[in-house]
């Protein structure tokens, strides 16, 4: 018996009746040998784990643009912090663990450089709209490896796709992600906003901390501990109705003093210039973009819109400044 198979064999004997198994997915879009180590779903994670747009992560805005500290978190390290939860409940409740970060490190791939400033600009300016969850699923299956793709299962590709609050995913272990990406932003972003001066523990209303305590680590632990309490030995991952009231009280309260905050969001409209300008550059230059893009484009298989979408969403903060100013700063010259 190979490796992979004795391991599927163990998830038979250890995971709960309402995890996914590896043996039972529903495969990939294209068919290929298994590996003969790995089961399906840590074969995708090694993948996501590998690839440029995972790495590009990095370099990506979470909340803050531009913070003066080393400190503040990027788009990978609330990646990474979203996996981290997602796998605690997911061993506690006996759940899949390879597919819960699976569907973590691949959920926000297709986010935008300058966090939801850039999605907000790019939804605005194409046609076709644009939506950070779908743009991850788009990159999986058609845009990484220079077009082909990473061919990721099913069960992972639906993880990702439906990630957002009011959507429904098809496994236990992507409702973990969906719950475990909200935990995870609401605390790292207190986090940040405290070591920022915006605000402070004692700011947030009492009818809140009474519920969850007082300080961001009880907050974590309570919601953490809340799911794995009410999701024990169910087929449905969910909170208390109590911690779940207080989880939406605390985003309300997060959203007018954080995430509409002028000190942390006073250089957005600067972003939204900057996106939509480089979007209908693109668009009149498709000469300029990679060649796996422009051949969507010629098959058919993608618009214009849709190919300058993929380009400019897919680059890093970093990146965006300097293609902004490669094309309409002006470069100094001199005469030979």
């Amino acid at each position: 018996m190979k490796i992979r198979e004795k391991l599927e064999e163990r998830e038979t004997q250890i995971l709960s009746t309402h995890a996914t198994l590896s043996m039972n997915s529903k495969g990939r879009e294209k068919e290929e040998k298994p590996c003969d180590i790995r089961p399906c779903f840590q074969r995708d994670r090694d993948r996501i784990l590998y690839s440029k747009s995972f790495r590009r992560l990095k370099d990506k805005t979470q909340v803050f643009l531009s913070p003066d500290g080393d400190h503040y978190r990027t788009r990978m390290t609330h990646t990474l912090e979203v996996s981290q939860n997602a796998r605690t409940i997911a061993k506690a409740l006996r759940l899949n663990e390879d597919l819960v970060e699976a569907i973590a490190l691949g959920h926000d791939l297709g986010h935008t450089p300058f966090g939801h400033a850039g999605e907000r600009a790019l939804d605005a300016e194409c046609p076709e709209g644009f939506r950070h969850n779908e743009q991850s699923l788009r990159i999986v299956e058609r845009l990484e490896n220079y077009g082909k793709g990473l061919n990721l299962t099913w069960e992972v590709r639906d993880g990702i796709i439906n990630h957002e609050m009011n959507l429904n995913p098809g496994t236990l272990e992507g409702k973990v992600v969906r719950l475990s990406d909200k935990i995870a932003y609401m605390h790292h972003d207190m986090d940040d906003a405290i070591r920022g001066g915006i605000i402070a523990e004692s700011d947030v209303p009492d009818s809140i901390t009474k519920v969850l305590g007082h300080t961001k680590g009880e907050w974590l632990d309570g919601f953490i501990h809340d799911i794995i309490a009410n999701s024990m030995d169910k087929d449905d991952i969910r909170m208390s109705e109590e911690v779940y009231e207080a989880f939406h009280a605390l985003r309300s309260f997060m959203f007018e003093r954080v995430y509409t905050n002028p000190v942390a969001k006073g250089e957005e409209t600067k972003v939204d210039d900057m996106i939509k300008i480089l979007y209908h550059y693109y668009l009149d230059h498709i000469d300029v973009l990679p060649d796996y893009l422009k051949e969507m484009y010629d098959l058919g298989e993608a618009s214009r819109e849709r190919i300058v979408c993929d380009y400019v969403s897919s680059m890093t903060d970093r990146y965006a400044v300097s293609a902004f100013q490669e094309v309409y700063v002006p470069k100094s010259w001199t005469v030979l």
